[in-house]
């Protein structure tokens, strides 16, 4: 490489440099790998033990990550070492932007725009390993140790970054259906499907330690390796509030009448049993992540979309969507307000659709409304499977 390759590569360095130090810096994105493992390189800046840091996050093949923090000092000399492995790289300053392009022969191209580094009034850093005290989960809490989502020191893994991106995001779910429940007495959470409750455990967190209240929790699977292991945990991290059940989420009879039914990544039909017993049980509120959608995909009888599911994969995705559209309208004909959104970003999974329901005040069941609702979607359900519900 030319010393002029050399020398943009430099500069685009200093430019990233500059953004840090300056407090503009969004990001910087390394892709388009040439070769290796590397898939994307990704740098924001963080603050660390109170200094300001460029924190490189790499994603590799098979799921891993890796960190690298720099310091201002440190970018100019290792930031042109990712051009060993990618070819393209994106700078996002708050006042500008700059792109560097390496073509197949080794020339480099540096575009730049704007004025990248011109100081802001507050810094982008954000908080790192420092967190902000208003963050839902540090990584310090015991439960997140006991799981191995964390070290003792309160580190996340590496492996387990997008689970704890994961947790904070449904942490926040769960404090968003809590502010709109009773704000007195105790609350009653049941979890079914719970798996190895690594979201039960941040629910129970959320609503006792940073919301204050008053939680018995109900959380239950048919695997007793699964549910001895979880009580073992919650004993540990004294959540003295969960009891763990070992059986079919078909024959649980909830304490009382539940004020939030969650389930995650609930299998094919699991997830349909879970809404019904929520609607039978009359729960205030629902958060349920789906998995897949087996019944949909092999009973579809829709001749109308048959252009769309004579194809398997997008047949396949169809009936993702159709399913989870026909569990809305369910719920929205037995009283609730409903609505869908992405859980996580989907590149830590592809499961990421956040089916959520409140119960509306004042619904009755015979009125006219809720007969219209109810026939929207026995008639949806018709179109979809060609047959009556």
């Amino acid at each position: 490489m030319s010393m002029d390759n050399k020398e943009k590569l430099a500069a685009f360095a200093g430019l990233t440099g500059k953004s840090l130090t300056s407090g503009g810096l969004v990001n910087v994105v390394f892709h388009s790998p040439a070769s290796g493992d590397a898939l994307k390189a990704k740098g924001t800046p963080k603050t660390i033990a109170g200094k300001t840091v460029l924190q490189i996050e790499t994603s590799l093949t098979e799921g891993r990550v890796t960190h690298e923090n720099l310091t201002e000092g440190e970018i100019a000399s290792a930031l042109p070492k990712q051009f060993e492995t990618f070819r393209k790289a994106d700078l996002t300053d708050k006042n500008g932007t700059a792109s560097v392009m390496i073509s197949k022969k080794g020339a480099v191209t540096l575009l730049e725009k704007g004025k990248i580094g011109t100081a802001v009034e507050k810094p982008a850093a954000d908080s790192g390993n420092d967190r902000e005290k208003s963050r839902l989960l540090s990584g310090n809490e015991e439960f997140l140790k006991a799981l191995d989502v964390a070290d003792k020191n309160g580190r996340i893994h590496d492996k387990k970054q997008a689970k704890f991106r994961q947790i904070c995001r449904f942490s926040e779910y769960i404090a968003e259906a809590a502010a709109k429940l009773n704000p007195e007495g105790e609350l009653y959470v049941c979890d079914l499907c719970c798996g190895k409750s690594y979201l039960s455990f941040a629910a129970y967190h959320v609503l006792t330690a940073v919301l204050g209240r008053q939680v018995k929790m109900s959380c239950v699977d048919l695997k007793k390796s699964v549910i001895d292991y979880c009580a073992d945990i919650a004993k540990k991290s004294g959540m003295d509030g969960m009891e763990f059940v070992c059986g079919d989420i078909n024959e649980f009879e909830p304490l009382r009448k539940p004020d939030l039914v969650i389930s995650l990544h609930a299998c094919d039909i699991a997830t349909d049993i879970v809404l019904n017993f929520a609607v039978r049980h009359h729960a205030e509120a629902i958060l349920s992540t789906p998995c897949c959608h087996h019944q949909m995909n092999r009973e579809m009888n829709c001749p109308t979309l048959d252009f769309i599911a004579e194809r398997p994969v997008l047949r396949q995705k169809l009936a993702d969507a159709a399913t989870d559209a026909l569990r809305l309208l369910m719920l929205d004909a037995a009283g609730y307000r409903t609505d869908a959104t992405e859980f996580i970003d989907p590149e830590d999974t592809p499961k990421n659709i956040m089916l959520r329901a409140h119960r509306r005040k004042h619904w009755r069941d015979d009125s006219r409304e809720a007969a219209d609702k109810r026939e929207r979607y026995r008639a949806a359900y018709f179109f979809m499977y060609g047959k009556e519900i």
